[in-house]
């Protein structure tokens, strides 16, 4: 790659989108710049002139007359920050919302305009393409508990979560095929047989991709639940994610009437078992066994949601 090949993209890219007259592309007074700051006060509710500069990497000077635009349009309101006296907090006004909510729905059609003309069979690998950009070209820091959400699983999301167990579990703790051939099972009865109002899945997601998952499924036992493939991809620790995890877990579980929830894993797992104990978890039984090309100490745990209630 060239410094042409991305000079060529940009003048491509910034006309797609209109860059060079974006006011006129929206039908609205405003700049591309000016627009984007419209969005990260409308995102932002405690944003300051300082902190917009940095975000949005702009000249104080140049922010400062945006904002002293928008102030006189009757769409911002500037005060001294209560906490610290030296910033200035800027905040939308009523009319700096509705300003706001207008260019955010043209934007929308802007774009679905756009998609109308790719064919669906192209907008995951266009999805992918803009998503290796960013995580090339953006901001390598560390991500943050907040950057995560968790969701339902989509399409594809199922493979994962076996592709993903096998490949750490095998990375990890050295175990051979025959876990993956377990996972793959209790993926695929789940997928193929599953009550959505007593089982579910959760996929948790950081910037586009999932990163960590946990299953509830219903248990033999009248009145249990069981918790099964919890996982947090190495990238991803750190954040809590395990915890917001197995907390999802354990809320859904109560609020659909569950007396018990119970669990299976192996003593190696020295992390996922603390976190069983700060949830309330107790150790029922231990067996050794040989699985997954190991020898391992199975351990079943048993949380009672009766008392974790109380």
């Amino acid at each position: 790659m060239t410094v042409q090949d991305i000079r060529t993209f940009n003048r491509f890219y910034t006309n797609v989108i209109g860059a060079l007259d974006y006011g006129r592309h929206l039908y609205a007074p405003y700049t591309l710049t000016e627009s984007r700051v419209l969005y990260e006060l409308a995102h932002s509710p405690t944003a300051d002139a300082a902190g917009l500069r940095i975000g949005l990497a702009l000249d104080s000077g140049y922010l400062s007359r945006i904002l002293n635009r928008f102030e006189q349009d009757g769409l911002v309101e500037r005060a001294a920050a209560q906490d610290d006296l030296r910033r200035r907090r800027v905040t939308l006004t009523a009319r700096g919302r509705e300003a706001a909510e207008l260019l955010e729905e043209r934007a929308r059609e802007t774009v679905g305009a756009l998609l109308a003309d790719v064919p669906p069979a192209e907008r995951p690998r266009l999805t992918e393409a803009m998503r290796t950009i960013r995580t090339i070209l953006g901001d390598r820091g560390a991500p943050r508990a907040g950057d995560v959400v968790l969701r339902e699983p989509g399409p594809g999301d199922l493979g994962w979560i076996v592709q993903r167990n096998a490949a750490l579990y095998a990375a990890e703790y050295g175990w051979n095929t025959d876990y993956e051939g377990l996972v793959a099972r209790i993926v695929a009865d789940f997928a193929e047989d599953h009550d959505p109002h007593l089982e579910r899945v959760w996929i948790a997601e950081l910037d586009g991709r999932p990163v960590g998952c946990v299953m509830c499924v219903r248990d033999e036992a009248p009145g249990t639940a069981r918790l099964r493939l919890l996982l947090v991809e190495p990238d991803a620790r750190g954040l809590g994610l395990g915890d917001r995890l197995v907390t999802a877990v354990v809320a859904f579980t109560r609020g659909v009437g569950y007396r018990d929830l119970v669990l299976w894993t192996n003593d190696v797992l020295a992390a996922a078992r603390r976190l069983y104990l700060r949830h309330g978890f107790v150790l029922a039984a231990e067996t050794p066994h040989r699985s997954f090309g190991k020898d391992l100490v199975g351990q079943d745990w048993r949380l009672d949601l009766r008392e974790a209630a109380e």
